[in-house]
């Protein structure tokens, strides 16, 4: 028997949003790291999301990574693969969501495909075709300072065309609200061979309309809501047959690592020193090749743990993140603290760590990457879009996680997500 639902998600914390999702609705859920191997993943669960890295690659090898993965889930047998994208459209002019987007219609054969990052329970809605985070356009949200891919216009029309070598069209909510059938209509009579739909989605009910329009085709991009509409629609064909079983504890100690710039994080950061010691490391010094970061980072861990949780973060403002990035380049930057905060990551398992927090999809990245973690089992949500990870089969005991993506989570999320993961 094939999994009922399969998606390709752009970055770790996405996947794990996703995942998450697909959880609550019901559906046993594994999230890989990569293209996994060993099939007998996929003998007991309903949904399975290959995490990639491939947000801010180039676009070439984002569609390259894409469709190997996809290549896989169809032998499988997945009938329909969601590619899985952050529901702020995180997304430079040159791709990445226009050209794997595209890859994936012309390797189905498919005329259109619904591409929506609307996810209403996390404040990301889109109406007349722009994206508003929390009620606010997404080029006047936080976003607009991304520190990889900034976001400057909330016209996704337009941002999409940019990338897209195919015609893209706005798919409005009046026709939404309307139904299945208005859309399918609506959307015959746009021009085009091959055409994006960006879909408006204000309501939970509205997904439900998308999900249904877009499980009649092999291939759909969009955010966790969109994969909320997916499930619904093939739990209506055809039931769960997943264990809904809690995860089994795996004891041992805790910690944080922090590596997103987000204003929420960064408040997150500020809640945490009200619960267990934090160490702020000096992003500059790490950069500058100073010496010295990690080893200073766990020799505070180790002095700590027996105590209870530590956090570890380089986070920063937006104006100080920019500054070093002026000075060493975005992505030169960007690699040589997660780097850091991998390797840090190493010590900390090393010294007894199993339930492990990571803050920001890159750092997310590139810790599960460095402690070499294949796959995991979600479990129970600890705030939207963040369920608990459980890895399977990991060497030297299992850790228990939670990959956090940097927006997401209450101010007092670190300490919450730890005496939950306990």
């Amino acid at each position: 028997m094939t999994v009922i639902l399969a998606a390709i998600a752009d970055d770790y914390t996405g996947a794990s949003d996703l995942a998450n999702t697909w959880r609550k609705c019901g559906l046993r859920t594994v999230q890989t790291i990569g293209v996994p191997v060993d099939s007998r993943l996929f003998e007991t669960i309903d949904a399975l999301v290959v995490s990639l890295k491939i947000r801010s690659v180039p676009a070439v090898d984002a569609v390259a990574s894409a469709l190997a993965a996809e290549e896989l889930l169809r032998r499988i047998g997945a009938r329909h693969v969601m590619y899985k994208i952050c529901s702020t459209f995180d997304s430079t002019d040159a791709g990445n969501i226009g050209p794997v987007t595209d890859a994936f219609m012309e390797r189905a054969g498919q005329d259109w495909t619904v591409v929506t990052p609307a996810f209403p329970e996390t404040g990301r809605t889109v109406y007349k075709g722009h994206l508003f985070v929390n009620d606010v356009p997404l080029n006047e949200s936080a976003l607009r300072h991304h520190p990889l891919n900034p976001m400057h216009d909330a016209n996704l029309t337009r941002v999409l065309a940019r990338q897209s070598k195919h015609a893209v069209h706005s798919l409005d909510c009046q026709t939404v609200a309307l139904g299945l059938e208005s859309c399918r209509a609506k959307i015959a009579a746009m021009p085009g061979r091959r055409k994006s739909i960006i879909a408006d989605a204000i309501w939970d009910s509205d997904l439900d309309v998308l999900g249904q329009l877009a499980s009649g085709g092999a291939v759909s991009t969009g955010a966790s809501g969109l994969g909320y509409g997916l499930a619904r629609a093939a739990l209506a064909a055809r039931p769960a047959r997943g264990s809904m079983a809690n995860l089994a504890a795996v004891g041992g100690r805790s910690a944080v690592i922090a590596g997103s710039c987000s204003a929420r994080t960064l408040e997150q950061i500020d809640a945490a020193e009200r619960h267990m010691p934090v160490l702020r490391l000096d992003p500059q010094r790490i950069v500058s090749g100073g010496g010295g970061a990690v080893e200073e980072a766990l020799e505070f861990a180790r002095r700590q743990l027996a105590a209870g949780p530590v956090l570890i973060a380089s986070s920063g403002s937006p104006d100080a993140v920019a500054a070093l990035q002026r000075q060493h380049g975005k992505h030169e930057a960007g690699q040589t603290i997660e780097n850091a905060l991998a390797e840090i990551a190493i010590g900390l398992v090393d010294a007894g760590v199993r339930r492990l927090v990571v803050a920001g999809g890159e750092t997310s990245g590139a810790v599960v990457d460095k402690l070499a973690i294949g796959s995991f089992e979600v479990g129970d949500e600890l705030a939207p879009g963040v369920p608990m990870l459980r890895t399977i089969g990991y060497p030297g005991g299992e850790l228990m996680m939670a990959l956090k993506s940097g927006n997401f989570g209450d101010v007092n999320f670190f300490a919450e997500a730890l005496a939950r993961l306990d």
